[in-house]
């Protein structure tokens, strides 16, 4: 919600593509570069670390900006729903399937597929995308033809595909097809120098949003969150400034 009407509100997760250090600049650069193509771009990083916005910002500076933008979390779909909610379905071609449905990957039709966590994608549903991508185009659940789908396809994840191909639990088709560039996101832990600016405009929003003065930080607390490793990235981050903002004492966060 809007803390302030006269000025813009920034989401807070896109303060994660915030700062001036040389990783970030490289990410910026890659991204432009890489939203001219269609080719399928992979996504790496630490969890935390602004996978999605990447995409997002890939979609936006790219010849399909106009067309949807549709995130799907592979790991937070049941198994059993998988295909009908990803290809869609038919009327009556299951139980519970009282009208058509047109499914994820048709509903970027002109636009951006992301496909977040891939890797939990099971091995069955890996073959069914292989062949969307291969072939462009898609068969929902109970119809007997192939539907032709234009869809540029992202996606992510905080694991490593290359292990799990050898290990047997991704296919290696895939992984090639998905991956024709890989983009890593940097950890904080990389950008520390980005720190302070973080800090400076999650401070403006937090304080903004609960309607309090902003907070100082002290000398001593800002070494201390230059020196931090940040295992969960700007997520954690985020976290640990709006409980400082919530609990500090005299407008000054110790």
């Amino acid at each position: 919600p809007d803390f302030d009407a006269t000025q813009p509100v920034v989401p807070l997760s896109s303060l994660r593509l915030l700062g001036n250090s040389k990783p970030m600049q490289q990410l910026r650069q890659m991204i432009t570069k890489v939203s001219r193509s269609q080719a399928p771009v992979h996504i790496t990083g630490d969890s935390g670390t602004g996978k999605e916005l990447v995409a997002r910002l890939i979609h936006d500076s790219g010849p399909r900006h106009d067309g949807p933008f549709v995130p799907v979390n592979c790991g937070a779909i049941p198994t059993e729903l998988m295909e009908s909610e990803l290809f869609g379905h038919k009327k009556g071609s299951f139980t519970g399937a009282v009208a058509d449905k047109e499914g994820l990957i048709r509903s970027a039709e002109g636009g951006t597929l992301f496909l977040d966590e891939v890797a939990d994608l099971p091995l069955h549903m890996q073959v069914k995308l292989l062949r969307v991508i291969q072939e462009k185009s898609v068969r929902p659940v109970g119809e007997t033809r192939e539907i032709p789908v234009d869809v540029r396809v992202l996606s992510a994840t905080h694991r490593k595909l290359d292990e799990l191909v050898k290990a047997g639990k991704f296919r290696e088709d895939l992984y090639y097809r998905i991956n024709v560039i890989e983009l890593r996101v940097p950890p904080l832990r990389e950008r520390l120098d980005d720190v302070p600016p973080l800090v400076d405009m999650l401070l403006d929003r937090v304080s903004g949003q609960m309607g309090i003065p902003r907070p100082q930080v002290s000398d001593e607390t800002m070494d201390k969150l230059l020196s931090y490793s940040y295992p969960g990235n700007v997520r954690e981050l985020e976290n640990i400034l709006e409980r400082a903002v919530t609990l500090c004492s005299n407008d000054r966060i110790e």
